[in-house]
């Protein structure tokens, strides 16, 4: 269960509290503020507050332009144009807080995105649930024999079964030794060992929380490589919740990011000229255009 009974009845009330502002606010947003939404077994995402709106884009912009640019070009076209450019400093100019339950294995790679603003849950203060992330089935797979940081096949069968096993009775052992470490007793010959030694023994599968802050045009780099097909599962399942939000969020945003940076290619230089060449009509290897195989097989990936 991502959240409890009693979490469930605070986002109620949060989400029952309204006030009048002059500031701007984004309808499809709104809608989402406070409520969690569910990802892997027990984690979750939800906002807790932003600033801005695809307006505020386009009015930080126009700043930049001067005068009359409105006349000229619509929000949505001039969005576009700002994406296809990549123009950075109006998209800056919205951000989002996140309160985000993730796998601290996972948190570890999220966190390598240092252009956000982070507070993490305290184990040197707080205890933490017993609560792992233990991957479906069908997310198990064996190492990729091409790609270092990749899966392969599919485990099936009692391999995976016995996977499964080690990971469930891992994570309880760790825990239940967690918990004899830091209990204080009630005759007072517990151990009560600090909390900040007692956790180092936790698996890297136990979730963390924190809330994280973070402009727009931070979030979409995040997104273009998290939310990408070859990021990894329990992190790419994330940041696909955090596309749903945002595209309700700032939807002529959203929109032009997903054409240009998630449904787009970048071509260097031999590609452009091999491209060229194969619009004439002719025959382009690697080595006319001094290609590696790898660079090859990436562009005929985006052409083929």
């Amino acid at each position: 269960m991502p959240i409890t009974a009693e979490q469930q009845a605070e986002i109620s009330e949060q989400r029952a509290q309204s006030a009048p502002t002059r500031r701007v606010v984004a309808p499809g947003m709104e809608q989402h503020l406070y409520t969690a939404q569910p990802v892997l077994d027990h984690g979750f995402v939800r906002v807790i507050d932003y600033m801005g709106d695809d307006a505020a884009i386009t009015q930080a912009a126009r700043v930049s332009y001067g005068k009359g640019t409105k006349a000229v070009q619509n929000d949505e076209g001039l969005i576009r144009y700002l994406m296809r450019h990549w123009h950075s400093t109006p998209f800056e100019m919205c951000e989002i807080k996140l309160h985000v339950k993730l796998p601290v294995f996972v948190a570890r790679q999220w966190i390598r995105h240092r252009t956000a603003n982070v507070n993490e849950y305290s184990a040197r203060y707080s205890i933490l649930d017993r609560e792992f992330y233990i991957p479906a089935e069908e997310h198990l797979a064996k190492q990729s024999v091409i790609n270092n940081q990749g899966r392969g096949e599919t485990l099936t069968g009692e391999d995976a079964q016995r996977v499964l096993e080690m990971l469930k009775a891992d994570s309880a052992r760790a825990y239940d030794h967690y918990a004899t470490m830091i209990d204080e007793g009630e005759d007072g010959n517990g151990i009560a060992l600090a909390r900040e030694l007692a956790r180092m023994n936790l698996p890297a599968n136990i979730y963390t929380q924190w809330y994280w802050k973070v402009d727009l045009h931070n979030l979409f780099h995040f997104l273009r490589l998290r939310a990408d097909s070859h990021a990894q599962y329990e992190i790419r399942v994330y940041a696909e919740e955090i596309c749903r939000l945002v595209a309700d969020w700032v939807p002529y945003a959203y929109k032009a990011f997903e054409d240009y940076r998630l449904g787009g290619a970048q071509l260097s230089q031999p590609a452009v000229e091999a491209l060229r060449k194969m619009l004439k009509g002719e025959k382009v290897e690697a080595a006319d255009v001094g290609m590696s195989a790898r660079e090859w097989r990436e562009f005929m990936d985006i052409v083929s």
